[in-house]
């Protein structure tokens, strides 16, 4: 039987923070699901990892790997999404470690003509390090008194990720935050990500998913926030692909989509000559 939802996640020679996520998965409330690792050209370390935690993890993973040619999520995004099998397609990270309930709040949320926009809870370097195997599966980790205990500032901030349904339905309509495409956070149906044709390969790091997102929204998909519902915690790590000359071509990509209002990408999971 097809799994109802994929998860793609995305990682990139990253294999301690990629291994709390796979633990994380691990603990999901919502079983019906298949993980699909887009892999933008990791080291054998990340492989092997893999091969290692996939004997102990009760869903199905699966490795998609390309040769390291600088930034190209965008790329492995859809080889991932060609080979997923989901009706209901769930976009995260691999360095976001997803609450027991967050794939519960995805399929909870979701509905015909919508996409989901979810949030993360940003850890510093030596909390993001603190956490280990026990903490996840215990999901000590999600609680606020364990982190201030570890480290953790006093925050307003801190409130996004209380368990408290009630509160994080009124933050979710109170947040000025606008639902955005979020590649750390974010769910669609397969039908909709296909009818614009997934990711515009073009676009290196600054913008992709926004993008991505912002053709769903001119196809008449409306996105839906549930940026306190769906909580994953970001670990900390740095950015060693960030340059200007993509933002800046990211950028005219964007001001054309939206300005063309286009739906569809012919750099996309299919390609047009």
């Amino acid at each position: 039987m097809l799994p109802f939802f994929s998860v793609i996640l995305s990682t990139y020679n990253s294999e301690l923070w990629l291994k709390k996520v796979l633990l994380g998965f691990a603990q999901q409330s919502f079983k019906d699901f298949e993980l699909i690792i887009a892999d933008d050209g990791s080291r054998t370390l990340t492989k092997d990892l893999i091969e290692n935690i996939r004997q102990i993890l009760f869903y199905s993973v699966k490795h998609v790997w390309h040769p390291d040619n600088g930034f190209q999520k965008t790329v492995i995004l859809n080889k991932a999404l060609n080979i997923s099998k989901g009706k209901y397609i769930v976009f995260t990270d691999g360095d976001c470690i997803p609450r027991r309930d967050f794939l519960e709040n995805h399929n909870k949320f979701k509905a015909k003509g919508s996409f989901l926009s979810g949030g993360y809870f940003k850890l510093n370097r030596t909390l993001s390090n603190i956490i280990s195997e026990e903490d996840i599966f215990l999901q000590n980790c999600f609680s606020i008194r364990w982190l201030r205990k570890r480290g953790l500032a006093i925050s307003f901030k801190n409130i996004k990720i209380s368990t408290c349904v009630t509160i994080s339905r009124i933050l979710n309509k109170l947040t000025p935050t606008k639902p955005t495409w979020n590649g750390h956070n974010s769910s669609g149906w397969r039908k909709d990500i296909f009818s614009v044709n997934g990711f515009d390969e073009r676009m290196k790091y600054g913008g992709e998913d926004r993008e991505f997102g912002e053709r769903l929204i001119n196809f008449g998909i409306k996105p839906k926030q549930i940026r306190y519902l769906a909580i994953c915690l970001h670990l900390d790590h740095s950015r060693g692909y960030v340059d200007r000359s993509s933002w800046e071509l990211n950028n005219k990509i964007r001001s054309d989509t939206k300005k063309k209002y286009r739906i569809w990408s012919d750099y996309g999971l299919i390609k047009r000559s």
